[in-house]
């Protein structure tokens, strides 16, 4: 299995065309003999509440950590803004906030101190660090449990933890992966609040997931991804036309069983 090294154009920046919050370019990565990511070109709009979908295996999450910075590609490069990720990192992370799939965190630190020290990375002043701690635990049903070592989180409450950790420096872009896996209906549909509230004001999210509905009501754009490669982008109603976001999906990517057989599941 081999795939060919793209020429990756920059973004486009002719006058009068706005500079794409994340540009994609020619990515490609390949982990041992399977290629996971080959040669997928994106330009998400700022100000832009977009969804990536694919199956599980497709190559989102690698996509995303090549993206923001976190897994090198072979090929290919991104750009943030119109900052090259990987020629001006320090610059292109300024300006994103990151919450990776599989997030590791200091978890001996309590859920204050942890975004806390996330925004004194930032190099944040440290009175404007606590007032936002404060703000981002609350509104996220965290604060009860400010004083509590994230190791003792639940599952969903780690991701909260972590999502505020992305926000507390206030980001132009933010890239969820899967930021909803774990967590209940009412701290998800607070997180769908501030983030509507987010790119209501400029911001610009990237959200990853295989839940069809989640994207079809929460995003406005979408790119539909399988076998590491771009099957579709647009807004959502151009990408599902005209029928559920999650049929077109199937169409798409393909690979729906039929259920004959299995008789016995019914003979009880």
């Amino acid at each position: 299995m081999t795939f060919q090294q793209p020429r990756p154009p920059a973004p486009d920046d002719r006058p009068g065309l706005a500079v794409p919050a994340l540009s994609l370019r020619g990515l490609a990565k390949r982990f041992g003999d399977k290629i996971a990511v080959d040669g997928l070109s994106l330009d998400v709009p700022a100000g832009s509440f977009y969804g990536i979908v694919g199956p599980n295996g497709a190559g989102k999450t690698t996509t995303l950590s090549m993206a923001t910075g976190l897994l090198r590609p072979e090929f290919g490069t991104a750009f943030v803004h119109g900052v090259d990720v990987w020629k001006h990192p320090l610059e292109a992370k300024r300006l994103m906030g990151i919450l990776p799939d599989g997030v590791r965190l200091f978890d001996r630190l309590t859920g204050e101190q942890l975004v806390s020290y996330a925004g004194l990375l930032r190099g944040m002043d440290k009175d404007v660090v606590a007032r936002r701690v404060k703000e981002l635990l609350a509104a996220l049903d965290l604060g009860p449990d400010a004083g509590t070592l994230v190791v003792d989180y639940s599952a969903g409450m780690t991701k909260k933890i972590a999502l505020a950790s992305a926000l507390i420096h206030a980001p132009r872009l933010l890239v969820l992966d899967e930021p909803f896996e774990s967590v209940d209906p009412v701290s998800a549909a607070n997180i769908r609040d501030i983030l509507d509230r987010y790119v209501a004001s400029g911001g610009t999210v990237i959200v990853s997931s295989h839940v069809m509905d989640l994207v079809q009501r929460m995003c406005d754009h979408v790119a539909v991804v399988a076998a590491g490669r771009l099957l579709a982008a647009g807004t959502v109603d151009e990408v599902r036309a005209g029928e559920s976001l999650e049929d077109r999906f199937v169409q798409l990517v393909g690979g729906r069983n039929h259920t004959e057989g299995l008789e016995w599941l019914r003979t009880f």
